[in-house]
């Protein structure tokens, strides 16, 4: 447990932060939790939250992982980039409205140079949703997006 806002540990503010709390996290994971709210930013007219979001509550939660890891060392939160995910899998077509989900991230790789893989899962009652996500978070965030907005300008 921490007493880390989310917010200073994502790079999201408002209603963009869609993980309610951090339950725990170690070297090598994380579990967050969410209670699907009907009148979320992404809720469906009857209040349940399209299964597709959940790519984004673990990409939320692995960013979290790497904001709760730089804090623990006093550094600052950075920023990451989700490249892209593989076997997304999900046995709802949408988290019911009132659903409890707990998040699951485990690193499974990563690197000096930022790439990682992390497996995660999202179970709640009678749910259950995984995927692989690839993310990249740069050693120094803003020199590189710096040099990339240098390189698109020319």
């Amino acid at each position: 447990m921490n007493d880390w806002p989310l917010a200073e540990l994502l790079p999201h503010a408002g209603d963009m932060i869609l993980i309610d709390t951090i339950d725990r996290f170690d070297d090598e994971q994380i579990f967050t939790r969410i209670t699907v709210k009907p009148d979320g930013l992404f809720s469906l007219p009857d209040g349940s939250l399209p299964a597709w979001v959940g790519v984004e509550l673990m990409a939320q939660s692995v960013a979290a992982f790497a904001g709760c890891h730089a804090r623990q060392k006093g550094n600052p939160v950075e920023l990451g980039f989700l490249l892209g995910t593989r076997k997304f899998e999900c046995n709802v077509e949408a988290f019911p409205a009132g659903s409890e989900l707990t998040i699951h991230g485990l690193r499974s790789l990563e690197d000096d140079n930022g790439m990682g893989v992390f497996e995660c899962h999202i179970n709640g009652d009678g749910i259950h949703a995984s995927a692989r996500l690839n993310v990249f978070r740069p050693p120094q965030a803003n020199q590189y997006l710096q040099q990339t907005k240098e390189s698109n300008d020319d």
